[in-house]
């Protein structure tokens, strides 16, 4: 008789393309089960329901959604695997972000991560950033590079538009960390070109951006998938003038569709990007523009070296071998 598969508790509190390709990934092996927590709110009888039953948890960010969850798996003896890269292990006060800045949220992160059985991050950025805020060395922490199902191998050699992308939920902290006030306005130096900032509106920064865009500044609000995909497909250029990226999954999902990434050198873009696209110095509005004119008058050769690198890269079989592995550890007695 076959062995019984084991039951996975995927705890998670956004609803995502990383969160989503995890889970399509652990359940090819596994069984799971949701825990989906969006607000602070904790559902403590579902969750012990749900955890009695499981094997193992695993959870995406050590917040308050995984602090719930691991500090309740801890009391029951079930192991943990937890993925952590971004705002949790980060500390920028210049930006004002980061658990990791001091208060109530770090102590909870901290707390977190010490009892999850097994750690993942993304990048060698975050492992780095791991080691320096929270002292915990690559020997402690799993580098697992994140993974994209290819979905834009059907149009070899299509053409592309005079059109620059970002994509990201659009507030108030994204308009410096994300660099959404400098693609804005760097639009205006680039009146030829197409700038389509793509993501759902979470308070009045959406606003603001409208007030001080060009003609050539589209600000989409929600857009489903296919419509993302849609413009995946037309841009010629993808733009990320972060101030701190734990990997940039929407650089390496651009780059799949054929576009030319155009980053700063924060964080992780450059172990995505590596040297298929533009590094500009700065999330400067002129240095976006500049970049993004670069980026466009490389055309099409530069856009199919940026997809092969994500193919060899960043696969999704290789993020299902390495969660998975990750999880079979923890599994192990």
């Amino acid at each position: 008789m076959a062995a019984a598969m084991a039951r996975v508790l995927y705890v998670h509190s956004r609803r995502n393309t990383f969160t989503a390709i995890d889970r399509e990934a652990l359940s090819e092996r596994y069984e799971v089960v949701d825990y989906f927590q969006p607000r602070l709110r904790v559902r403590p009888l579902e969750l012990f329901r749900k955890l009695r039953r499981s094997d193992v948890v695993f959870g995406w960010f050590a917040s308050w959604h995984t602090f719930a969850a691991l500090t309740l798996a801890r009391l029951m003896r079930k192991p943990s695997v937890l993925v952590i890269g971004g705002f949790d292990v980060a500390n920028m006060p210049e930006i004002g972000y980061g658990a990791q800045r001091g208060g109530p949220r770090r102590w909870m992160t901290r707390r977190t991560i010490a009892i999850a059985t097994r750690l993942i991050t993304n990048s060698r950025y975050s492992l780095r950033e791991i080691e320096a805020n929270l002292g915990l060395g690559p020997d402690q922490v799993t580098l697992v590079y994140h993974g994209i199902p290819d979905r834009f191998g059907d149009r070899p050699g299509a053409s592309k538009d005079d059109l620059a992308l970002t994509v990201g939920v659009v507030y108030r902290a994204n308009l410096e960390r994300k660099g959404h006030s400098a693609f804005v306005a760097a639009a205006g130096l680039v009146p030829e070109v197409e700038f389509v900032l793509a993501g759902k509106w979470q308070d009045d920064a959406a606003e603001e951006l409208r007030a001080a865009a060009a003609p050539n500044v589209n600000l989409t609000g929600f857009i489903s998938d296919a419509e993302l995909d849609a413009l995946f497909r037309r841009a010629g250029a993808y733009v990320q003038p972060s101030r701190h990226e734990g990997f940039g999954l929407a650089v390496a999902e651009a780059m799949l569709a054929r576009c030319v990434p155009v980053v700063t050198d924060a964080g992780a873009l450059l172990e995505v990007v590596g040297d298929t696209g533009v590094v500009i110095p700065s999330p400067d509005p002129e240095h976006v523009a500049n970049g993004v004119r670069e980026a466009l008058a490389l055309g099409a050769e530069a856009g199919e070296r940026a997809r092969a690198r994500v193919l060899a890269e960043f696969s999704y079989e290789m993020r299902r071998d390495g969660i998975c592995g990750v999880v079979e550890q923890a599994l192990s007695p």
